[in-house]
């Protein structure tokens, strides 16, 4: 796994964690929820899918569930971890129904869109 910014943090203010390597995701396909200038959908938050939001973020135009083999991509399913861009979870959440996070793979930059007791509150417990 190569980094883009080995010294991103995450909303607790340590070190970014990867989020999810099977499948693998992030704006740079490399686990992680980084971003940076190319990023202009902000796929910072490592949220933890659910039936409802993949209904939902369909629904919104965005079919995660399909598996799009011409991009490598098998689909998302129920359990699946991804990075989401902050301001489709912030627009779930005010719509009832964002999925859980994982606060140590959230870059820190999700904090311009969503205050972090919002998030805590979403927040998958170990």
């Amino acid at each position: 796994m190569t980094r883009y910014d080995p010294q991103a943090l995450n909303v607790l203010g340590s070190e970014l964690i990867p989020c999810s390597l099977d499948p693998v995701t992030g704006f740079f396909r490399n686990g992680c929820c980084e971003t940076g200038p190319q990023d202009t959908g902000l796929h910072t938050v490592c949220a933890v899918m659910t039936a409802e939001f993949l209904a939902y973020s369909a629904r919104r135009g965005n079919d995660l569930s399909t598996p799009r083999p011409e991009y490598g991509f098998a689909g998302l399913k129920p359990g699946d971890r991804w990075c989401l861009c902050a301001p489709r979870w912030k627009e779930a959440l005010d719509d009832g129904c964002a999925p859980q996070l994982v606060l140590e793979s959230t870059h820190e930059e999700t904090l311009a869109i969503v205050p972090l007791g919002i998030l805590k509150d979403y927040a998958v417990v170990a």
